[in-house]
Order: C-alpha cells, then sequence, then structure tokens
C-alpha cells in the first residue's frame, strides 16, 4: 500500500531493471525491455506531440522548454525532436548490439545517425535521471539540450540546475513516477516560475497512487485531470511473480484488473495538471485525441487471473491497445 507517497513497498514486486540504466550505452536497455515488448513511449508521443502544440499557443507560439522526468538515455526526447519512431529506435539498437562495437563506436554512431536527422526547432528538451552514464549518452549524441543528474527524492536540486529548471514549460513522464513522489515535484516548484507554473504530463502505472502529487502539484495552482476512457500498456511482466503482485496492488487501489493487467501487461493511466481556468476551457479528453491503438501482437505472457475476478466471470478477448 502507498503511504504518504512511498511506494517502496509496491516496488518490491517489480522486476529490477537497475542495471540496464547505469551502461554506457543504450543496447542493453533496448534489449531487455524490448524483449518485454515495452511500448509506453510509442503511445505517448503522439500525446506529447499535442500538448506541445497546445503549450505552444498558449504561450503565444513561442519555443517551449520541456523537462523529461526520468529520462534515461533521452528516448522521449528523441521522439519528441525527431521523425523517428519508437520501433526504428528499438531495430537500429538490436542491430547495434549484434555488432563488436564498444560504447564509443556507439555513441560515435549515434551522434553521426541523431545529426542527420531534420529536429524541431520550437522545442529545448531537459533531462533529469539518477543515472550519470544515462545523461552522458544522451548528451553525447545531442538529443538532450541539457542533461541534469539528480536524485530529488533523496537530495536537492543541484544549485548549477536551478536556472534551467526555471525555464521549463512542460513537465513529462512515462514510468518514473513510482520511483519518485511527491517530494521531486515539491522540489521542482522551488525552481520553477511561480507566474506560470509549467504544465505536468504523467503516465503513471495503475499501482499507483497519483494522488499525493496532485495535491502537491495544486499548491502550485494546477489542478489534475485523468485522461478518461483509456488506459496505456507499458510492457509485459517479466514472470508471474511480477503479474501477481501488480494485480495485488491494483486490487488493493479498488480497480479492477480484468481486461488489463490479468492479461499480463501493465496498464498506465494519463494525469494532466494545469492552472484551472485552462483545464475548465479544453478539458483534457477534448483537447487530446487517440486515433488509434496499436493493435500489438505481444509475446507469450502468464494468464494468471487472480481470484477476485475468476468467480463468475467469463473469459473474454481483451486488445492490447490501449485506447
Amino acid at each position: 500500500m502507498t503511504v504518504n507517497g512511498d511506494f517502496s513497498t509496491i516496488n518490491l514486486g517489480k522486476a529490477d531493471f537497475g542495471s540496464i540504466y547505469v551502461q554506457p550505452d543504450p543496447r542493453a536497455y533496448f534489449r531487455t525491455l524490448g524483449a518485454l515488448d515495452y511500448v509506453i513511449p510509442h503511445l505517448a508521443r503522439p500525446i506529447f506531440d499535442q500538448l506541445i502544440d497546445s503549450r505552444q499557443r498558449a504561450k503565444g507560439g513561442e519555443p517551449i522548454t520541456i523537462l523529461d522526468l526520468g529520462c534515461s538515455y533521452g528516448v522521449n526526447a528523441a521522439l519528441m525532436r525527431y521523425a523517428l519512431s519508437y520501433d526504428q529506435l528499438a531495430e537500429r539498437y538490436a542491430a547495434l548490439a549484434a555488432q563488436p562495437l564498444d560504447p564509443d563506436e556507439v555513441l560515435a554512431l549515434d551522434r553521426q545517425y541523431f545529426a542527420a536527422w531534420p529536429k524541431r526547432r520550437d522545442v529545448r528538451i531537459i533531462g533529469l535521471d539518477v543515472s550519470r552514464e544515462a545523461i552522458s549518452y544522451a548528451m553525447g549524441c545531442g538529443i538532450l539540450d541539457k542533461g541534469i543528474v539528480a536524485d530529488l527524492e533523496q537530495d536537492d536540486v543541484p544549485p548549477a540546475a536551478a536556472e534551467i529548471l526555471s525555464k521549463v514549460d512542460l513537465i513529462v513522464s512515462t514510468g518514473c513516477v513510482g520511483y519518485i513522489s511527491s517530494k521531486t515535484f515539491e522540489k521542482l516548484a522551488i525552481c520553477t516560475s511561480k507566474d506560470d507554473a509549467p504544465w505536468v504530463a504523467s503516465f503513471v502505472l495503475r499501482m499507483f497512487d497519483y494522488a499525493d502529487i496532485a495535491r502537491t502539484l495544486e499548491r502550485q495552482g494546477l489542478v489534475t485531470e485523468k485522461f478518461e476512457g483509456a488506459t496505456f500498456v507499458q510492457r509485459r511482466f517479466r514472470d508471474e511473480a511480477e503479474m501477481q503482485a501488480t494485480l495485488t496492488a491494483v486490487t488493493e487501489r479498488g480497480l479492477d484488473p480484468f481486461g488489463k493487467e490479468s492479461e499480463g501487461l501493465f496498464h498506465a493511466e494519463l494525469f494532466f495538471s494545469r492552472p484551472e481556468s485552462e483545464a475548465l476551457a479544453s478539458p483534457i479528453n477534448q483537447m487530446v485525441s487517440i486515433a488509434s491503438g496499436i493493435n500489438r501482437n505481444y509475446g507469450a505472457r502468464p494468464m494468471m487471473a487472480p481470484k477476485a475476478i475468476k468467480a463468475g466471470r467469463a473469459r473474454r478477448p481483451v486488445a492490447a491497445a490501449a485506447s
């Protein structure tokens, strides 16, 4: 259970992939998560594009600064900045992993690769992560404009980062909530603009309660909406133990895992925070359109429905797509 925004107990049931985030290049990241059909950056990308356009209109058409929380190797930044798909990146690193290349050679190839793509000139992207290796790589490739290495759950904002964060217009995340809590958002609030607080878009696994973070953002003058009518697949469970732990956590939150986590997939919800006047003028479900789901064929995964959903229910097919 979550207590005062502490997700540590719930995280005990999740697979630990910490080692893939501290490698000198992203090959292990894509190899490990690719084997589990990690797909949330793909689903988030069109939504982030729409939010970027809306934020720019609200700013009078000016370029905006985006902060990606838990950015790792800059995957979200690459998708927001270049005309690339997540599948293209995954296939690229699968090919690179098959070559006898050292990390410096991979970095040199990536630097040339991203430089060859036209990039959006109307966004400036900052990445924040606890992994020095991941930040260094994303900066070295030119994906990030600035990188901040910090653990705001434990430490204060580094003095050198305060000025950078003061310019942020939009904060995004696709999986770090659960590893970060309201503590991080409280520390970011000290740096970000008081007159024009950044919008916040968070994809949050359903096992984690976002309420404490929403209350923190409310103190900054932001109201939080949940996108209704859709959840967003993150990846397959690694094994039955991870699945059972997640089913328990979701059920304890009073949510029904049937047709979602019971199908062997992590599902996330989208929460969006901004000033109340803007939310009233254009609710998130009117502001963001989801045209289609991914219709992806997932690999073998555990299908161990919890006892709470077995009784009196006939099994029925469910789409793997988010919408």
